[in-house]
């Protein structure tokens, strides 16, 4: 049980911090848009990079750091253009509600969650090298840190992702929607211009 507490609490402290991943869930359950799909995928995600880096996987990347070059290349356009998204959906002069709007399609939604998950080097530091590096420490018990840990993401997706429709009343607003692609907006130019100089040896 101790490993396994050791797992969720390293996890969730490294999940909570404000990231793309999370302010796209966020803003997903704000406009009941997919949001199920959003976290099974995000926690599917999360626990399969975490499961790879325990197994091993962690010290194959470290051997191959053209890979993380390239995620990192990739990563930085796709956050960039993310974010150039949001601020021009903040800026519109109609600003629509969420009600208002044709809903995307789960294809869509999913392509984007997967892009946000699978295109940020960030992702495979946190979990495929930093938690599956110190899972492995725990020798046989490391599975059991792993489970701790994606039980850690499984919970704070579904706390964010369902969570944010306790906000529905902030929703009806259409500033509310400006400021929230704003701050979405900067917090993904933040990521994309961090990743851009990160060492990511």
């Amino acid at each position: 049980m101790d490993v396994l507490l050791t797992g969720f609490l390293t996890g969730l402290s490294l999940i909570v911090a404000i990231g793309a991943q999370n302010a796209y869930v966020l803003r997903q359950g704000l406009a009941r848009n997919h949001i199920f799909l959003v976290v099974l995928i995000c926690a599917v995600s999360d626990a399969l990079l975490i499961f790879l880096g325990i197994g091993g996987f962690g010290t194959i990347i470290r051997q191959m750091p053209l890979v993380l070059e390239i995620l990192r290349v990739v990563g930085v356009g796709y956050l960039l253009l993310f974010a150039i998204r949001s601020a021009v959906s903040a800026f519109k002069t109609e600003v629509l509600l969420p009600s208002e709007a044709e809903p995307k399609s789960a294809w869509a939604v999913a392509i984007a969650v997967l892009g946000l998950t699978y295109l940020n080097p960030h992702v495979y530091l946190d979990t495929v090298l930093f938690l599956g590096t110190l899972g492995a420490q725990f020798g046989d018990s490391r599975w059991l840190f792993g489970a701790g840990a994606a039980a850690a993401s499984v919970l704070w997706f579904c706390t964010i992702g369902f969570g944010a429709r306790a906000a529905s009343k902030l929703m009806a607003r259409p500033i509310f929607w400006r400021v929230l692609d704003l701050a979405i907006a900067a917090v993904m130019l933040a990521i994309a211009f961090s990743l851009a100089f990160t060492d990511l040896s």
